[in-house]
Formats: C-alpha cells, sequence, structure tokens
C-alpha cells in the first residue's frame, strides 16, 4: 500500500519534467520578449511608414528578425525607396536595416 503514494509523486516529477522542457528556447530560436519585441518594431516601421508622405505602406513589405528590419516590395522612386529605409532606422531597438525595395516606376 505504501507504493501507490511513491507511483503518484513519481508521475507527477515526470509530468512536470515533461512539460518544463517543452518551454525551453534551443539554439537559433528568439525568445518570447524577443518575438515581441520584433513585432512591436515591424508595427512602428509599418505606422511610420503609413503616416509618411513620400514613402508607400501599402507597397512595402516589413518584417523583422533579432533587430534587424528587413524591407521589401516596389517603389515609385529612389527618394522614396530611400526614405523607407530611413524611417526603419529611426525606430527604437532597431539594430539594423535591409532594404531590398525595388524602384519600378509608375507605368503610364
Amino acid at each position: 500500500m505504501n507504493s501507490q503514494p511513491r507511483l503518484l509523486a513519481l508521475l507527477i516529477a515526470a509530468a512536470a519534467a515533461c512539460t518544463s522542457v517543452g518551454c525551453a528556447v534551443t539554439s537559433g530560436q528568439s525568445s518570447v520578449g524577443e518575438y515581441v519585441d520584433d513585432a512591436t518594431i515591424t508595427t512602428r516601421v509599418k505606422a511610420r511608414l503609413a503616416q509618411d508622405p513620400v514613402a508607400s505602406a501599402m507597397r512595402t513589405q516589413v518584417e523583422t528578425q533579432n533587430g534587424v528590419v528587413q524591407l521589401s516590395g516596389f517603389a515609385a522612386s529612389e527618394a522614396e525607396r530611400a526614405q523607407a529605409a530611413e524611417l526603419a532606422r529611426a525606430v527604437p531597438h532597431v539594430k539594423g536595416v535591409r532594404n531590398d525595395i525595388i524602384v519600378r516606376p509608375p507605368s503610364n
């Protein structure tokens, strides 16, 4: 009869160990805090693009990983492309900007 409480305690300990391992961050993954920071940076860059009269938020895609912002999409001019990068660089906690925006003048 003494083995039942021991077995129950062992099962609880095993379950706790299994669930805590599932929460560990492995190499190459971002922590929850880093993910939230990246999402915040992306949101702030998109908001600045939306408010700017030169850069287009509609034609620019924004992704952030580990504080590095990647811009992609199309711009009507080199000035628009450069403005998008400057807006991204001005956002707090941005570590770098990859500007992959392609300049494609509007067709008439």
